[in-house]
């Protein structure tokens, strides 16, 4: 089937002209419902006694979604749409992210933001981190999606605290590091090996990626998009701009150098 790479565009387009991330991904999986032949799961996984044999993808996450489905149910579903995205790729990457979004418009209409953080960003940064969790987690854990949403909520609570942070200073030490880029920050969910880091004080997060740097794991490019947008706060939108691509490109271009940074900084744990 072809559905990732035009849905793909669609989406980098309409987020730059401000649409919802999430609506954006609606539209996608909708369709994917909607198709001549629809795509479907089967009933059973999320029904205890089902009435059919399959069921379209919408209506599928309507019944994951309702409060009376049972919790054996959802982790069983989410392991089985978590596992096909992983071994079949799209489209049920795609699925697997859409089938978050009840969860997350939720998730995110709680979350208090400062004024300045486009609401528009953190749909992606919700959206984006849910993605790399589809492709990373382990299928046979307790509760998949749980640790769907735990990474989500992760991330945009990240975003918010460097968001606040960003208003309370202006950036002039923070762009001194970025600058001599021997310094960005250390990726989401690594704080803990960066507390551990060789290289004590104030330098700690930034040293980490700088000896990941040197370690060919991350280049300059990479390492200065995580410093700037983790540690400093800048929106993803400014940085596409600057470098002329997407935002959406840019969500993928940092989830890869993180997933690589982390790898990275996991082995190093294990040698120690």
């Amino acid at each position: 089937m072809h559905h990732s790479h035009r849905p793909a565009h669609r989406a980098a387009r309409t987020y730059a002209e401000g649409r919802s991330p999430l609506r954006v991904l609606e539209e996608t999986f909708f369709a994917l419902a909607a198709a001549a032949t629809p795509l479907t799961l089967p009933a059973h996984l999320v029904c205890e006694e089902p009435d059919s044999a399959a069921l379209p993808v919408d209506q599928f996450r309507t019944r994951l979604a309702h409060p009376a489905t049972a919790p054996v149910l959802r982790e069983r579903t989410w392991r089985e749409v978590v596992r096909r995205a992983q071994q079949l790729g799209e489209p049920w990457g795609t699925v697997a992210v859409a089938m978050s979004v009840p969860v997350l418009r939720r998730m995110l209409a709680r979350l208090a933001r400062p004024a300045h953080l486009e609401r528009e960003e953190v749909e992606q940064e919700a959206l984006a981190a849910v993605a790399v969790a589809v492709r990373t987690v382990d299928v046979n854990t307790a509760d998949v999606g749980r640790e769907l949403f735990s990474a989500a909520d992760r991330a945009v609570h990240r975003l918010v605290y460097a968001a606040r942070r960003q208003g309370a200073r202006e950036s002039g030490p923070m762009a001194a590091h970025v600058g001599r880029l021997a310094h960005p920050a250390v990726p989401a969910g690594c704080q803990d090996v960066a507390e551990s880091a060789d290289d004590g004080g104030e330098g700690d997060e930034y040293a980490v990626l700088a000896r990941a740097v040197r370690a060919h794991v991350v280049d300059v490019a990479e390492a200065r998009l995580i410093a700037r947008t983790r540690l400093g706060g800048e929106p993803m939108r400014r940085l596409a701009a600057e470098r002329g691509v997407s935002v959406r490109q840019l969500y993928r271009h940092r989830a890869t150098a993180e997933q690589h940074l982390a790898a990275h900084l996991k082995g190093r744990r294990l040698e120690q």
